[in-house]
This record gives C-alpha cells, sequence and structure tokens, in this order.
C-alpha cells in the first residue's frame, strides 16, 4: 500500500512551503539555534550532526518517492532501511492521517510514538543511540550490501551518538528537519536542497572554525568548472574533496547541460558512474558522501584515507575507479608537510603538500584530460628548492599549461586562510608553449564583498581566444626558456673552464707530492690554487642554474600594472607630518593625563 501524501493549502506534503530564500536561511537557522542550545558549541559540531539528519530525511524522501513510481509500474521495490529504521518511522512526526510507505498498519512516526520521544524517559534515546545508529553503520557489512547501502554506512560511519543532550530539543530539531524536504522547499523561487546544504558548509568554513581546509568559494568552483568544461562520459576526480564542493557543482554543471533532453542513460551515468574522489579527515569523508547524495549523485564513489600515501581507512566506494580520469578539478591542501611514508610514492622527494599533491594529479590524469586546480602562490614563484623546480619543469613538459588566474588575496580570508592562491588549467600529453595569464588580483574581496561570479566576466570573454587586455597578457615559453639557455651557457663555460683549471692544479699537487725532496710551500699553494678555482666553478655553475630555474618562476606579474605615484609637493608632504606629528601628541597626552 502506498504512503498516503499529506497535502495542505499551498499543495505540499508536509507544511509550509518555504517559498523564499530567507525562509529556508530562516528554517535551517532555527534548527542550528537549537542544536548551538544542545551541546553543539560550533559549526564543526553541528553541521555534522545536522548532516546525517539531513541525509536521513531527503533519503527517505527520495525513495518514498522511487516506491511509488516503480509501484505504478506494477514492479517491486525495496527501500534500504528496514522498518523501524526509516525515517517516517521513527524521527517524523507521529501523524494519524498519514501512511507509512508500504505498512498499511502503521501510521507515520508510530516508533517515535512508540518510546514516548517528548518525554524524559530515556527510551528514544536508547532507540537512537543503542539501536538506530548500529543498524545504519552496519548496513554495508549485509550479504549482498548495496551501493546505496554502502554510502548510508560511510555517511553514519563516524556517529557514535548523537550530540544532542535532551530528547525534547531532538525530537524539536526532527521536526524542523522533516519540515525542509524536496517538495517543501520551491526551487523555481530559491535554492535547493543542495544548495542549503552547502550554506551550512560555509559556515563551517568560516574562520574560528578550523573547517576552512574543507570550504572552497562555491563562486570559485563554479568558474573553474566553467573553464574545464566537463561532458558527459568524462571521469571527474578531486584528490582532496574536502565536503565535496568541486565533485557537486561539476554535477550541477553537466546535468544543466543536457537539459530538458537528457537520455535516461546520461542520467545514470552521472548519478553512478562519473564522480571520483579522495578524502583523508574523518569530519569531511562522511559529509561530503551526503553533500553529493543531496545533489543527486546516487553513486559518489570516495576514497577515505591518505591520498598521497595511498593508506586507506574504506575504499569500498573506489571499487570502480578508473586508474587515470579525464579530468581533476582541485583545491588540494596547501602549506602542510608530508613525512617520508608519502615521499617514497613520488620522483621528486618534499614534504610539500601541495606539490605531492600536483605530482599525484598529473599521475592519475589521461593523456588528453584537463585539469584546473588551486594552488598557493609560493608553488608558482619558489625556485629556491628542487622538487618544486623539477615538479614545475614536468607540469610543463608533459602538459599544456596554458591559463594562470592570480585570485585576490582575500578570497580565503573567510575560511581563515589569508595566503594568496592562483588557478592553473593544464592539459595533459602536450608541452607548454604560452601561457595565457589573468589578473584578478586588484579585486578588493573580503567576508561583505565575497568573490562573486561577475568578478569573471571579462575573464571569460576573452577566455576563447585568450586575448590581451589591461588584466591579460601571455607569456612565450619556448623563447623564454631559450633566452634563459643562452644567458646560462656563458656561465656553463666559466664553470666548465674553471673546472679544467682546478683539476690540472690537483693533478700538479699530486705530482709535487711524489716529487723528492718534497716541496710542502708549492703543494699548499696548488692546492689553494685548486680550491678556488673549484669555488669559482660552482658558483658560475650556480648562476648558470639560478638563470635555467628562474623559467619556472610562474607568478603572475601584471606587465599592465601602472604604479600609483604620489603627486603631493613637498609642502603638502611636510603638511601631512605636521598634522600627523599634532594628532600622536595629543594622543600621548591623553594617555598620560
Amino acid at each position: 500500500m502506498a504512503r498516503g501524501r499529506k497535502k495542505n493549502e499551498n499543495g505540499d506534503n508536509y507544511g509550509k512551503t518555504l517559498a523564499t530564500q530567507q525562509s529556508v536561511n530562516q528554517a535551517v537557522k532555527g534548527i542550528c539555534d537549537i542544536m548551538r542550545r544542545s551541546n553543539c558549541q560550533g559549526a564543526m559540531q553541528y553541521v555534522p550532526e545536522l548532516s546525517w539528519m539531513l541525509f536521513l530525511r531527503i533519503l527517505d524522501d527520495h525513495e518514498t518517492r522511487e516506491g511509488e513510481e516503480m509501484e505504478a509500474l506494477g514492479l517491486e521495490f525495496s527501500p534500504s532501511l528496514e522498518t523501524p529504521y526509516r525515517w517516517q518511522d521513527w524521527a517524523a512526526p507521529y501523524d494519524e492521517t498519514v501512511t507509512v510507505f508500504h505498512d498499511g498498519n502503521r501510521k507515520q512516526g508510530w516508533k517515535r510514538k512508540e518510546k514516548h520521544a517528548d518525554g524524559s524517559s530515556g527510551d528514544f534515546f536508547r532507540f537512537v543511540n543503542g539501536e538506530l545508529l548500529p543498524y545504519l553503520k552496519e548496513l554495508e557489512t549485509k550479504p549482498g550490501a548495496t551501493p546505496r547501502q554502502k554510502v548510508i554506512s560511510e555517511i553514519m560511519s563516524s556517529v557514535e551518538r548523537t550530540r544532542i543532550d535532551t530528547e525534547r530539543n531532538f525530537c524539536e530539531i526532527l521536526d524542523k528537519v522533516h519540515g525542509i524536504s524536496v517538495e517543501s522547499v520551491d526551487d523555481t523561487h530559491v535554492f535547493t536542497i543542495s544548495q542549503v546544504f552547502e550554506g551550512l558548509l560555509l559556515k563551517m568554513g568560516e574562520k574560528g572554525n578550523d573547517g576552512g581546509q574543507f570550504f572552497t568559494p562555491r563562486e570559485v568552483i563554479r568558474a573553474m568548472v566553467r573553464v574545464i568544461n566537463p561532458q558527459v562520459g568524462d571521469t571527474v576526480y578531486d584528490p582532496g574533496c574536502g565536503t565535496g564542493g568541486f565533485l557537486a557543482q561539476s554535477y550541477e554543471y553537466m546535468r544543466a547541460a543536457l537539459g530538458t533532453e537528457a537520455k535516461a542513460e546520461q542520467i545514470d551515468t552521472l548519478k553512478h558512474g562519473t564522480f571520483f574522489g579522495r578524502e583523508k579527515d574523518d569530519v569531511a569523508y562522511p559529509i561530503a558522501l551526503a553533500n553529493l547524495v543531496l545533489h543527486g549523485i546516487d553513486q559518489p564513489n570516495l576514497w577515505h584515507g591518505n591520498t598521497l600515501t595511498n593508506e586507506a581507512v574504506y575504499d569500498g566506494l573506489f571499487a570502480t575507479a578508473p586508474a587515470q580520469f579525464d579530468v581533476v578539478l582541485t583545491n588540494p591542501p596547501f602549506g602542510g608537510k608530508e613525512g617520508k611514508a608519502a615521499q617514497t610514492n613520488f620522483a621528486y622527494k618534499t614534504g610539500a603538500t601541495q606539490v605531492l599533491f600536483l605530482l599525484h594529479i598529473i599521475d592519475h590524469l589521461k593523456d588528453g584530460g584537463r585539469c584546473g586546480i588551486v594552488l598557493d602562490e609560493g608553488v608558482l614563484f619558489r625556485t629556491n628548492e628542487t622538487a618544486f623546480v623539477q615538479t614545475k619543469r614536468k607540469l610543463l613538459e608533459e602538459n599544456n599549461l596554458w591559463c594562470i588566474v592570480s585570485l585576490p588575496g582575500g578570497v580565503f580570508t573567510a575560511a581563515g586562510a589569508g595566503v594568496k592562491t592562483n588557478l592553473l588549467f593544464f592539459k595533459k600529453g602536450e608541452h607548454t608553449e604560452k601561457i595565457w595569464y589573468y589578473d584578478l588580483s586588484g579585486i578588493k574581496v573580503g567576508k561583505k564583498t565575497p568573490m562573486t561570479l561577475d568578478k569573471f566576466e571579462e575573464f571569460f570573454r576573452l577566455l576563447p581566444t585568450c586575448g590581451d587586455s589591461e588584466q591579460s597578457w601571455t607569456i612565450d615559453m619556448v623563447a623564454r626558456k631559450q633566452k634563459a639557455t643562452e644567458e646560462a651557457e656563458t656561465y656553463k663555460q666559466q664553470a666548465n673552464k674553471k673546472e679544467r683549471e682546478a683539476s690540472h692544479w690537483s693533478d700538479k699537487a699530486k705530482e709535487l707530492k711524489k716529487a723528492k725532496p718534497t716541496d710542502d710551500k708549492a703543494i699548499t699553494e696548488a692546492l689553494q690554487k685548486a680550491a678556488e678555482l673549484a669555488k669559482e666553478a660552482r658558483e658560475q655553475a650556480a648562476k648558470a642554474e639560478e638563470i635555467e630555474n628562474a623559467v619556472y618562476d610562474l607568478k603572475a606579474v601584471n606587465p599592465n600594472a601602472k604604479a600609483e605615484e604620489d603627486k603631493r609637493t613637498p609642502e603638502q608632504l611636510l603638511g601631512f607630518i605636521e598634522a600627523k606629528g599634532r594628532e600622536i601628541a595629543e594622543a600621548l597626552a591623553v594617555l598620560r593625563g
């Protein structure tokens, strides 16, 4: 028997339609407020808690709809969760007018009512913590567990018990989460459920929450996805996926590109065989799974473990992953240090996390594959460490690094990271001849003025031709490398000459040592001369290497930038200094008084 759907005058199922973005935000804020007063002190605690509840809510909605569609076709449908572990059994508010799906004898919220959830007996918490959560976590061990059941288990993997302090607060939260459904949110006017969820992730990424490592501003992601332009049939990979932003936005982009003419097999490919990722953090991994499912990706192929050491915590969802991918979109961690366990997997030895991720990406990209990556500026300009130079040489020689976008310094400030970053776009299997740069660094970005997609307007207008403007220019890497080779050659010749001379004096010292009687003074002079010449040879070789390595300083330096000139006269400057001096004197007088 199908579940009877309760309708009100607005036509929604469960109550008031959330018809504006403000109403959706207020609904979510109301839930978070209860959680904050219920033992969840900050976003790093209440976002994971709300994630699994919202996921189970939308899963129930989704499977009820699937079941009704299958029943209409005369086909059998088996929900992922058995009774009484479905949301409609234990979490939904009790309602005699609504029958739970496939169970005509029970009403919505029957289990919750049975456990006296609104009281203080503790029966409800004993059910949730002692029965429900263990059941959900063990789903993946069931014989013949479906991919969806494995996803459910992984989302619930880090939930030992609810963080909420009282059953009354817990029930109030459940009621409010129940009101946020696919049908209650009017996505013709406001954000979809998935975008509501992204708002929560933004809270987790705000400064002071220690979650910035998981969050990349969505407008930056959308710009990167648009540049890479992933197509149905491509495999999309993020080796440090955080909460799944790049994969989720790639799905949104690819699904929108299909439009209303999408074929069933195309949708199936997007939902099951397209998106792959890896994540190390225990908090971010289940949230990423929930985020992708809420976006509509039925099978998020995520690997839990350390990408760089290849040590897995759980790889059961990654079984169908190819060895290499068509598209990589990522913002890998930067500033961290990896030990020898990670470094042994790579040809160039360094502890710099972002450099190792770049090497991992190059290795896991197919020939002809495209990559969009966020990198800190230090990777671009550093030429004083061998691994940095070697990695950038590999990048340029094995890939066409065709575009670098210099981002403003404040893009990641809200996430607690003030580091300057760049976007790099490259294609594997071709060497780099020219790099097109676009400079956005002059834009003022802060908490009240976030980075928005309109800031990329001219960039996208020039992108098809990589045209030059006041904000864009092109570097000919072939000419640059040739010039460096020619300049370095003089120093190399000098180094070789000095080495030969040093060798001559070293040989002379050996001969003098064999001669009788021994001339100690001559031997000493010969060894000193050999040492001086060897030092000069090393210095000349170092200058040659410095010139050649400078080719791999890829920092964006806008040649069109106009230096600000102070046009004040000497008299005006003196007047300014005097005025500031008076201000300082007055301030000191106040402090002393």
